[in-house]
């Protein structure tokens, strides 16, 4: 008998009200991650602005805090298992704090960067850490179900209060200020978790294999920068030769855990074909949708002219949704087979992208409002079935380590979607820029204005009035362009994935994995 059917054959015991305030514990980090995302979408404007990094420079800035999660998270996840979720638990909330002050005060594209790649290392002791306590908290399948869609929509509450919180410190105050909402967030983590957080940690786990987790980290970088690369450079040596590299070191690393008596990741979870298409489709929903926010919260400031207060709030009614269609979820899974919920989501999401396409022509805003929601909607419960069909194939005392695997494959898909679609998007915006460009800017000046679209807000600032309009009414049509071609590509992979989630999960009943 699997792990799976054992565990939906054991009698489970429910879960009482310590368990229950402890959840609202774990959503506490959780809320913080999200917020975190989405408060520095707001802040590319002023940061552009400010530190006047480059196009590339810019990507890292955004993306390298989700490579470095998805780097570390298995090993924070397997750490977890060791030596006590709890203790990684907190130990991540103290680095997390330190390195926010640090990103708070940089002066150059370069520290922020770094700052964010620190800020990524301590934030990959988070989500693994709070869904495998989930795992072991809650026994009984179905509250197991409510408290994982409760621990999704902390995400998004997260995506929905960020945005205002953001908008209202970038309003007042400078856009370091965002990286300071993390200090009381960790310090009420601090004080509440000793108190109301069991431990857990597998007694018969041994030693953390220290060649894996660095075999895992360097598996995934150069595999993303090496996509990078190729879209900013187009096909070339180096971009290939460092993704053959990666790839290399994800084949040995693979190689090595099935060697290891107790490896990092038990690669006998991958049979599972509930298991492998739930990450599957976890990349597909994370990729659509990271990449689609950070759009968004550019298009609101930069196209339609909105200060990052009122963008935030326009934004918030999308995390709403989220919160919303998660909630809704557990109730859902009890009466329509996963596939089939999946299928459908991801069906509706492609519906919205496709929405928010004609947010171009007339009644635009409508268009893209409408869209959004609806997008949201759609995708809200994919996190919640998948990760459930993620964490409650694994045994108990693995679970930190299969919530690792959900929350890789989550970092992994918002990272790439950041990368591929934000490079997509930016290859058409210089494709067309450069073609309206007006005579007479200085290279400095032209070389900002092709770069992006903040870079080409703030020369034509600088510019005499017909001409710094001219620009900008080009760099926005620009901008735009790309960013509605970046849409209509979620729209396709959104009904792929579609196809994925009736085709491969068909056969898993209702109620899911967990019932």
């Amino acid at each position: 008998m699997s792990t799976l059917e054992q565990t939906m054959d054991s009698p489970a015991v429910k879960a009482g009200r310590r368990e229950w305030v402890g959840l609202a514990v774990l959503a506490l980090p959780c809320l913080l991650y999200s917020m975190d995302l989405t408060v520095l979408n707001l802040a590319v404007p002023q940061l552009s602005a400010d530190l006047q990094p480059s196009s590339i420079q810019l990507l890292w800035i955004v993306d390298i805090y989700g490579f470095m999660v998805a780097g570390s998270l298995i090993t924070m996840g397997t750490l977890g298992d060791r030596i006590g979720r709890r203790r990684v638990l907190l130990i991540g909330a103290v680095a997390f704090g330190i390195t926010s002050v640090f990103a708070a005060f940089v002066t150059t594209a370069d520290m922020l960067i770094l700052a964010r790649a620190l800020l990524g290392i301590a934030a990959a002791t988070l989500a693994p850490s709070t869904l495998s306590l989930i795992r072991n908290m809650f026994h009984n399948p179905q509250q197991r179900t409510v408290a994982i869609g409760i621990w999704v929509a902390s995400f998004s509450a997260g995506g929905a209060i960020g945005p205002v919180i953001g908008g209202a410190l970038l309003e007042y105050f400078w856009w370091g200020s965002v990286f300071l909402v993390a200090l009381p967030v960790m310090a009420l983590l601090l004080v509440l978790g000793p108190i109301l957080l069991p431990e857990y940690k597998d007694p018969k786990a041994g030693r953390l294999d220290i060649l894996s987790a660095v075999l895992s980290l360097v598996a995934v970088l150069p595999v993303i920068y090496g996509i990078k690369r190729l879209a900013e450079y187009g096909l070339n040596w180096p971009s290939g030769s460092l993704i053959l590299f990666g790839v290399v070191m994800g084949a040995i690393f693979v190689r090595r855990q099935l060697r290891l008596a107790d490896p990092m990741i038990d690669m006998t979870l991958f049979r599972s074909a509930s298991f492998s298409t739930a990450l599957a489709i976890n990349i597909i929903g994370v990729f659509i949708a990271f990449g689609m926010f950070l759009f968004l919260a550019q298009y609101f400031q930069l196209v339609l002219g909105m200060g990052a207060l009122e963008a935030g709030l326009w934004m918030a009614p999308m995390g709403v949704t989220f919160i919303i269609g998660s909630m809704l979820a557990p109730m859902v899974i009890r009466r329509l087979r996963p596939g089939t919920v999946l299928a459908l989501g991801l069906a509706l999401a492609a519906v919205g992208y496709v929405m928010i396409a004609r947010a171009g022509g007339p009644q635009g805003f409508i268009f893209l409002m409408a869209g959004s929601i609806v997008f949201c909607l759609g995708l809200s419960p994919v996190f919640t079935l998948t990760t459930d069909l993620v964490v409650s194939t694994a045994p108990p005392e693995r679970a930190g380590a299969a919530a690792a695997m959900s929350e890789t494959s989550a970092e992994f898909g918002g990272a790439l979607g950041i990368a591929v679609l934000g490079s997509l998007a930016a290859a058409a915006y210089r494709s067309t820029i450069g073609q309206v460009l007006p005579p007479g800017l200085s290279p400095a000046a032209e070389h900002a204005a092709r770069s992006t679209l903040g870079g080409a807000v703030t020369v034509a600032a600088d510019l005499p009035a017909a001409s710094g309009a001219a620009l900008l009414e080009a760099a926005r049509l620009a901008f735009s362009q790309g960013f509605f071609l970046s849409v209509l590509a979620c729209a396709v992979i959104a009904a792929l994935g579609a196809v994925m989630a009736a085709v491969m999960l068909r056969r898993v009943p209702t109620g899911g994995a967990s019932h």
